[in-house]
């Protein structure tokens, strides 16, 4: 039986929203929080090459403009996060972010020994390697805004040197770069996944495979959006 968005299959569940074969996995909001918030990040990371490789500072040149653009790039970084939380499905995704369950550590387990199959890899809407990255990657953000702040208002802590405050930024950024571009590397690799970011829609199967838990768990509670409201 074909089920449609809000329905109730022969089991007495309810049935994830769907759209032409699609179930609905990001709102408008989520996908516009993501692409700001990545803009932002790409334009600090570009503008930090642009002072600190020497080439490049050299080709671009204008230094006194990518400090500028450098500094209120990042002073601007959280503003997505925080226009998000008007949204209830934003605010609902990060409530599933912060929260592990007893299968993303069976995840964890399987990509520690590199078992590549998704029966081996159980995830709700996000696997435990997004929740990871989320986590570390909001508390990067913040530390990186705190040792920023420092260098350019040196008096707010008189007692933090700003060479420690340069010291902590530089390497921090470094691993950003790194953790990004693993994330964009991942993402590359999965043509579905970049859909339902652009989208917000994936296909059923895509769900299936790779987020069992969260077609046959979110959705039975009704937390899945509704695709009709979209």
């Amino acid at each position: 039986m074909r089920s449609t968005a809000g329905s109730t299959g022969r089991t007495g569940t309810v049935q994830p929203p769907e759209r032409g074969g699609k179930v609905r996995r990001f709102s408008t909001a989520e996908r516009m929080v993501h692409r700001a918030t990545g803009w932002l990040m790409l334009l600090c990371l570009a503008t930090a090459a642009c002072l600190y490789l020497g080439p490049l500072a050299q080709l671009v040149g204008r230094r006194r403009l990518m400090v500028t653009v450098h500094e209120w790039s990042g002073i601007l970084l959280p503003l997505p996060f925080l226009l998000g939380l008007l949204s209830p499905e934003f605010r609902a995704d990060l409530r599933r972010l912060n929260r592990f369950a007893v299968y993303d550590k069976q995840w964890l387990r399987s990509a520690r020994i590199r078992l590549m199959s998704p029966q081996a890899r159980p995830a709700g809407k996000f696997n435990a390697g997004q929740k990871l990255y989320a986590g570390w990657i909001a508390g990067a953000v913040l530390v990186m805004m705190a040792t920023g702040l420092l260098m350019w208002f040196m008096g707010l802590l008189p007692a933090v040197s700003r060479t420690s405050a340069i010291f902590v930024h530089d390497c921090l950024a470094w691993a950003i770069t790194i953790v990004l571009i693993g994330h964009m590397r991942k993402a590359y690799e999965d043509p579905e996944a970049r859909l339902g970011m652009r989208t917000g829609y994936v296909s059923r199967s895509w769900a299936a495979r790779y987020h069992a838990h969260w077609l046959r768990h979110d959705a039975a509670k009704g937390e899945t959006p509704d695709a009709d409201k979209q």
